[in-house]
This record gives structure tokens, C-alpha cells and sequence, in this order.
């Protein structure tokens, strides 16, 4: 066997392991808590009272215009400096979670927006409260319009979680630095978790097409029963 093809087979179960252990818990709570605090923000800043709206708006402007890492950085060397000391897993969750929730909400708020002025009408026409209005029939057409940005950014987040390494988070990518202190080959290593990330971003985009093909079938449904 040649000695590149058995490196990556022995740092394969590690590389594996860290991807399971941490990237995936990583990928999946920041989304989840990203996209709860997106939904708020956005509709915050399209319903709620002015000085809600630019504590909003000052959030997305922050957190949209400042580069991830430089966010982690903060959060995890910054902070102690004040007094407020975070372990590494929990730091990143809470770089990542704030990051996704403004690229999120600037999504989810132009989907909401894109549902016409008709349809909140037609739902208080029938007595439904404002709440019920947006859970029955606002979300659910704008999630239409909101899920393949949405998945897009789920898809980008699988790679940004290899910029945990940057603040000691033993995710996939540092557990492949690690390897390559020990072996110099950093080529192999490196290139070994790039196919991991790929075989993890194409997975994801095959079930973002099946989604938004669902999707599509289920609006059109909505359309042919108006």
C-alpha cells in the first residue's frame, strides 16, 4: 500500500471521530439557535417598537459586517480580559449561533416580506389573531421562498466550524493539525479532511435539492387549490 493512501487510512477514524464529536454538534446547535434568534430578529425589526428595531438592526449590522474569526477571537481572548471566561466548545457555539442568527434573520425577514399584504387580510378575515396569522399562514409560505438561502447557509456553516480550530475547539480540521505535527504531511492530511468537508457539503446539497423540490410541489399544491 502506498504510504500516502495508508496515512489517510490510519487518520481516518480520528479525522472521523472529531467530525462526529464536535463539528456535527456544532453545525447542528448553532444552526438550530441561529435560526430561533434569526426568526426573532427578523420579526423584530419588521414589528416591533423603534427602539427594539434598532437594537435589531444594530445586531445584524454588527455581526453581518465583522469576519467570523475576528468574532470567535473576541468572544474566546476577548472576553476574558472583562472577567468572562468561556471554554472553547461553548465559545464557538456562541460565535457561530450570533453569526447565523443575522445572516439568517436578513433572510427570513425579506421571505416574510415577500408574502403579499393579501394574505394577512384573508387571515384576519377569518378571525385569526395576529400570532395565528404568522404561525398558519405567514411562515409557512415564506418558508417557501426562505429554504434555499436558509440551506445554503446550513451548507457554508459545515465549513465555517473548521475555523474553531483557530480557538482550540478539537473539531475536524484541528484534530488534521494535530496529525500533521506528528507526521510532516500536511498535504495528505489536509487534503484528507477537504474530501471529508466535500463528502459532508454534497450530501447536504443533494438533500437541499430533494427539499426544495418538496417544497415546490407543496406550492404548487397551495396554487391549484386557490
Amino acid at each position: 500500500m502506498p504510504h500516502w493512501l495508508q496515512l489517510m487510512a490510519e487518520s481516518l477514524p480520528t479525522l472521523l471521530w472529531a467530525g462526529l464529536k464536535f463539528t456535527v454538534p456544532l453545525t447542528l446547535l448553532s444552526f438550530a439557535l441561529g435560526l430561533t434568534l434569526g426568526l426573532i430578529t427578523a420579526v423584530t425589526r419588521l414589528f416591533g417598537s423603534l427602539p427594539l428595531v434598532l437594537i435589531a438592526r444594530f445586531y445584524v449590522w454588527v455581526f453581518r459586517g465583522t469576519p467570523l474569526l475576528v468574532q470567535l477571537f473576541v468572544i474566546f481572548y476577548g472576553l476574558p480580559s472583562v472577567g468572562i471566561l468561556l471554554d472553547a466548545f461553548p465559545a464557538a457555539l456562541i460565535g457561530f449561533t450570533l453569526n447565523v442568527g443575522a445572516y439568517s434573520s436578513e433572510i427570513i425577514r425579506a421571505a416574510i416580506s415577500s408574502v403579499s399584504k393579501g394574505q394577512w387580510e384573508a387571515a384576519f378575515s377569518i378571525g385569526m389573531s395576529w400570532r395565528q396569522a404568522m404561525l398558519r399562514t405567514i411562515i409557512p409560505q415564506a418558508g417557501r421562498v426562505a429554504v434555499p438561502p436558509l440551506s445554503n447557509t446550513f451548507i457554508s456553516l459545515v465549513k465555517d466550524t473548521s475555523l474553531a480550530a483557530a480557538i482550540t475547539v478539537p473539531e475536524l480540521f484541528q484534530s488534521a493539525q494535530r496529525i500533521v505535527a506528528t507526521t510532516y504531511e500536511p498535504l495528505i492530511l489536509y487534503f484528507e479532511a477537504a474530501l471529508i468537508y466535500l463528502a459532508m457539503s454534497s450530501v447536504l446539497a443533494w438533500l437541499q435539492e430533494r427539499l426544495e423540490t418538496r417544497f415546490a410541489r407543496y406550492g404548487g399544491m397551495l396554487e391549484a387549490s386557490r
